[in-house]
């Protein structure tokens, strides 16, 4: 595996230079971030008093706290195998990002009592739109594809026009247009199909591209190879040329239903209970939004580690025949 630096940060000076730069920004965020006024400037109060933490000699020194920390646990874990460091960086910024949660002025009780309700009704709503849309989605990639590399004039002009038209207007425009504009000629759609002929409809033109350029990357000399073995081009098609596109077609695909997931939050818009569409009525109603939407935002995120995982998995089952 090819990495970018070649030489090696576990020991010597460059591990020192490396954990210094990196405590460098730190100290940046932390300064201009005013940590002396939030859980950082709590540990220092006692030691510096309200007045003198408030100024900006406060700002400094939580940021040179900051800066000390930070260096002194990049150094550490320079000193760890590679694959560990990953893990614990990753570890270590996601409770940085929940204690920046926790450190604003919430009602843990009230998310608490909220929370099986998002989950229940928002988040299923979520996950069923998405993945009948990212299924439908495939479909009409596919198919865009393959028009598009069909060589004949009129279906190139039909996958053109369809991913022009569909990668050049809004979700949110396409999705009005729907749910609004389709029973102005006395088509109604309910919101719920509105959305998932929305979110298929512009995903699928853009994964189109992604179909064309995984089936281009492969070389000429496997149609070729099949048409000296008498297969009809259907098959030399779906059982040589697709499952090995799949191998640089599943990285993106799986990108585009991770974004996927979240554009499904528009979908609020036309009265879907999705998660985003009950967060707001149900912070809304109590006066606590900011606690529904951060919950909310936990919830997508975790939905989202959870399909980066099965997109890895997916990743390693068509990377099987690069493994020597």
């Amino acid at each position: 595996m090819v990495t970018l630096f070649k030489s090696s940060f576990q020991h010597g000076p460059e591990r020192l230079k490396l954990a210094a730069g990196l405590a460098l920004s730190v100290f940046a965020t932390a300064f201009f971030l005013s940590a002396n006024q939030g859980v950082l400037g709590g540990l220092l109060l006692p030691a510096m008093g309200p007045e003198t933490l408030a100024g900006n000699w406060g700002r400094f020194s939580a940021a040179l706290v900051a800066f000390l920390i930070g260096g002194g646990v990049v150094y550490a874990l320079l000193g760890l195998q590679r694959r560990l460091q990953a893990y614990l960086t990753w570890a270590i910024l996601a409770v940085i990002a929940l204690g920046l949660f926790y450190s604003f002025d919430l009602s843990f009780g009230f998310i608490g009592k909220k929370l099986p309700y998002l989950l229940s009704q928002g988040a299923v709503t979520t996950l069923y739109v998405s993945a009948i849309s990212i299924t439908l989605a495939f479909v009409f990639a596919l198919a865009g594809a393959t028009a598009k590399l069909s060589g004949i004039g009129i279906l190139e002009g039909i996958g053109a026009f369809y991913t022009s038209y569909f990668r050049g207007t809004p979700l949110l425009v396409q999705l009005f247009l729907i749910y609004l504009g389709l029973p102005q000629i006395g088509i109604v759609v309910d919101p719920v199909p509105a959305a998932i002929a929305a979110l298929s409809l512009v995903y699928g033109a853009y994964m189109t591209e992604i179909f064309r350029s995984g089936i281009q990357s492969l070389p000429a000399g496997q149609w070729e190879a099949a048409d000296a073995l008498g297969l009809h081009r259907m098959v030399t098609f779906r059982k040589v040329i697709l499952p090995q596109a799949m191998r640089v077609i599943i990285p993106p695909t799986g990108n585009q239903f991770i974004a996927m997931l979240k554009d499904s939050s528009l979908v609020s818009v036309v009265g879907v209970w999705d998660l985003m569409f009950l967060a707001r009525t149900v912070g809304r109603s109590d006066f606590k939004i900011l606690e529904m939407l951060i919950a909310a935002s936990i919830v997508y995120w975790l939905m989202s580690i959870i399909l980066e995982l099965v997109q890895k998995r997916i990743e390693q089952h068509f990377s099987k025949s690069l493994i020597r």
